[in-house]
């Protein structure tokens, strides 16, 4: 173990000396927009030096505190040797992302992070005011990207059990056919954590007009268990307008290095790639290639975060609170209080918890991290909310 760390310390040494990264827009009703952003921003702690930092049991943004895996590290380690250059060997991250998909390269572009792969499909699907159908509350970026962009979103309400409401957006895409951009699906979603079946998938594939663009965001794939999901990448090889992406932030563990890719037909890849920004750094493309062929870390970290997520969420519901299935490496947790504030009380005591997801203003959504974070966290918990939980009125932001 003190090996591994100090391989990181030079590593990160290295890395800082060598290196010197949005609207459902009016999202039908601008003021409210306008209000979520100015709460948010109230909401915002004060910035954490990088020792308090390290101290903290950080659990607020669907990270992997595990790390990357020592071949991964090394492969990161050696590019550096490429930081120089502008025309470097990229190790094949192209190559080796198509033949991990049994796609062609033409089906394959990388970003930085998926999180550019969403805002550069903004850029390519929503012009002249194209409308994204999504659903709410779902992976936020997407719609602030619309609302910077000044196109519009459509968001469908989840459903009363959290589940995401699949004829209500074939709905919205049947009455605004004309002018839908794109339909964005986060599976699993962001910050419920729990997926949409695959039956449910085909059935809106199926279900809307065959040219309107589907955007299916897999961010949070390697963490399921359930026998009802499936990925969706054999729609993208069967030609259909299926955009499914990826990232390398979450089960590789490159969250900081940023890389990601979509796996979409060659002409919806064709139409986005002029808006890519082509601003992924050689140190990360050689990481990327070394994470995919690096199954056995990856099955570790699969199996230990699932194994850390149902213990932690039956501790809390035998405590009294109820916790939302989750398929990701991260749930939420009903307290029984606006959670405004709350973050604020865990950071007292040294855990970093994720932020309020208007309207389940009573969620607390909790990434999935090492052991000892879990501990912790617990102990917090258990400070700071009573066993039992806290008896609240039902209303919409419950």
């Amino acid at each position: 173990m003190a090996k591994k760390t100090a391989t990181r310390r030079e590593f990160i040494g290295k890395v800082a000396t060598a290196l010197s990264i949005v609207g459902l827009a009016p999202s039908l009703d601008i003021a409210q927009e306008r209000q979520g952003r100015q709460r948010e921003a109230a909401e915002e702690l004060a910035p954490l030096t990088p020792a308090e930092y390290d101290r903290m049991a950080k659990l607020a943004n669907n990270e992997n505190g595990w790390g990357p895996s020592e071949t991964v590290m090394k492969a990161m380690t050696d590019a550096l040797t490429y930081a120089s250059r502008y025309r470097y060997p990229d190790g094949g991250i192209v190559e080796a992302i198509a033949a991990h998909h049994k796609v062609k390269l033409e089906n394959v572009m990388i970003g930085a992070g998926s999180g550019e792969i969403l805002k550069v499909a903004n850029s390519a699907f929503l012009v002249d005011r194209k409308r994204v159908v999504g659903v709410d509350p779902s992976y936020d970026s997407v719609y602030r990207y619309v609302t910077n962009s000044k196109a519009e979103a459509i968001k469908i309400p989840l459903l009363k059990d959290y589940r995401m409401d699949i004829p209500g957006m074939i709905r919205a895409a049947k009455m605004n056919y004309r002018d839908i951009g794109f339909i964005y699906v986060c599976n699993p979603n962001n910050p419920t954590g729990n997926i949409i079946p695959k039956q449910e998938i085909k059935t809106l594939l199926d279900s809307i007009p065959s040219d309107v663009t589907v955007l299916i965001d897999e961010a949070y794939h390697h963490f399921v268990t359930s026998q009802d999901y499936a990925t969706s990448v054999p729609y993208v090889q069967e030609g259909r307008l299926v955009i499914v992406t990826r990232t390398f932030s979450k089960i590789a563990a490159l969250a900081g290095m940023r890389l990601g890719y979509a796996i979409a037909p060659k002409e919806l890849i064709d139409r986005m790639r002029p808006f890519a920004g082509g601003s992924i750094n050689a140190i990360v493309k050689h990481g990327g290639v070394a994470a995919l062929k690096d199954t056995a870390y990856e099955n570790k970290i699969r199996q230990m975060t699932i194994a850390l997520r149902d213990r932690t969420t039956k501790e809390l519901s035998a405590w009294g609170y109820e916790v939302i299935p989750s398929e990701a490496n991260f749930f939420m947790v009903h307290v029984g209080r606006d959670v405004s504030g709350v973050a604020e009380e865990f950071r007292k005591r040294g855990v970093l918890v994720g932020r309020k997801f208007p309207p389940m203003n009573n969620w607390l959504r909790i990434s999935v991290g090492t052991e000892p974070e879990m501990d912790r966290f617990m102990v917090v918990f258990k400070e700071i909310f009573p066993k039992g939980g806290i008896k609240t009125k039902p209303d919409a932001g419950n």
